[in-house]
C-alpha cells in the first residue's frame, strides 16, 4: 500500500487526508444517530411519567427532576423544555415558541458534520483530477519531451501512474462519501420525525386544550 501511495505522488496526500476525514465523520454520525442513542431505554416512559406528574398533581416535579432528564440525551433537552414550559406556567403559545427554538438547537446536532462529508464526497473526485492533470504536466513536461526526444520511459511510467492512482483514489472516497452521506442523512431525518412525533404527543398531553397541533409545528427546518 505505502509503495502505491508513493508511485501515485505528493497529489495523493490531499486525498488521503480527506478520506481520513471523511471515515472519522461517517462513524461518528453512525454511532450519534442511532436509534438507542438518541432515544435510550426508557427515556420515553420518564419524559410521560414526568407529564402525567404536572398535569395530574398527583406528585410535585422539581426542575432538577428536569434537568437531570434533559442529559439523558441528544432529544432530551427538547422533551424536557416541554416539560419545563408547563411547569413554569406558561401558555400554549409561549410553549410552542419555546420548542421551537430548542428544536432548531437539536436539529442542528443531528445534522452535525453531515455539510463536511457532502464536501468531500464533492471535492473527492475533484482533487482525483488534479491529480490526473499533474501527472499529464510530468509526462510532457519531462526534460526529454521539452527537448524533443523521446523522454525516459521511468519519466513515462512515473507519470502515468500519478495519473491513474489520483483518478482511481478520487473515485474510491467519493463513491463511498456520497453513499454515506446519503444513507446519514435519512437516518437525520428520520430521528427528525421521530423528535417531532414524541413532542407533537407530549405537548398535547401537558396541553390538552390546545387546538390539534399540526404534525410540523416544531419543524424548523423547512
Amino acid at each position: 500500500m505505502y509503495s502505491i501511495l508513493l508511485s501515485a505522488g505528493w497529489p495523493i496526500w490531499p486525498l488521503l487526508i480527506i478520506s481520513i476525514i471523511g471515515l472519522a465523520i461517517a462513524l461518528e454520525r453512525t454511532w450519534y444517530l442511532r436509534q438507542t442513542h438518541i432515544f435510550p431505554k426508557n427515556s420515553l416512559e420518564s419524559v410521560f411519567s414526568l407529564a402525567n406528574q404536572i398535569v395530574g398533581s398527583k406528585s410535585p416535579v422539581s426542575e432538577q427532576q428536569i434537568a437531570a432528564l434533559a442529559s439523558l440525551s441528544p432529544a432530551s433537552p427538547l422533551l424536557a423544555c416541554a416539560l419545563k414550559e408547563k411547569l413554569s406556567g406558561s401558555s400554549s403559545e409561549a410553549a410552542l415558541e419555546e420548542l421551537q427554538a430548542s428544536a432548531q438547537a437539536t436539529w442542528q446536532n443531528l445534522d452535525r458534520y453531515l455539510g463536511a462529508l457532502a464536501t468531500i464526497a464533492t471535492i473527492a473526485p475533484l482533487l482525483g483530477l488534479f491529480g490526473t492533470v499533474v501527472g499529464m504536466i510530468e509526462i510532457f513536461g519531462s526534460q526529454g519531451a521539452m527537448n524533443g526526444t523521446a523522454g525516459s520511459p521511468q519519466q513515462l511510467a512515473h507519470g502515468i501512474s500519478v495519473a491513474l492512482y489520483n483518478t482511481a483514489f478520487g473515485l474510491l472516497i467519493a463513491i463511498p462519501a456520497l453513499a454515506a452521506w446519503r444513507g446519514l442523512r435519512a437516518m437525520a431525518n428520520q430521528r427528525q420525525r421521530e423528535c417531532e412525533e414524541f413532542t407533537r404527543q407530549l405537548f398535547k398531553k401537558l396541553y390538552p386544550n390546545t387546538p390539534n397541533v399540526p404534525n410540523n409545528a416544531i419543524d424548523t427546518s423547512k
